[in-house]
């Protein structure tokens, strides 16, 4: 049984056209990564930058399967998530430690 906490996360560009979601054991990390354009790839080329959504779980597997389902979900309804949770969209990455 895994005994560290996990975080699923929805991050976005300046412009929150795009939507990007992940998973992770250390989002302060995660985020600095993104911010950094560390993360090669789909974060690197639309600057996936700001984080506007998280949950915290028990344990890395349940936020992976978090993300999972999400990823599965319709535009629409990851912005319903976003703004239940950030109706302003702002910046979450910036109350990290």
């Amino acid at each position: 049984m895994e005994d560290q906490s996990g975080y699923f996360y929805i991050m976005t560009n300046k412009g929150n056209n795009v939507l990007y979601t992940g998973s992770t054991n250390d989002l302060a990390r995660r985020v600095k990564e993104h911010q950094g354009g560390y993360k090669k790839g789909f974060t690197q080329k639309y600057n996936i930058c700001r984080l506007v959504c998280y949950e915290i779980f028990e344990s890395l597997k349940r936020a992976k399967d978090r993300e999972k389902q999400v990823k599965g979900w319709t535009r629409k309804r990851k912005i319903a998530l976003v703004e239940s949770i950030n109706r302003q969209w702002k910046d979450l990455g910036n109350e990290l430690g």
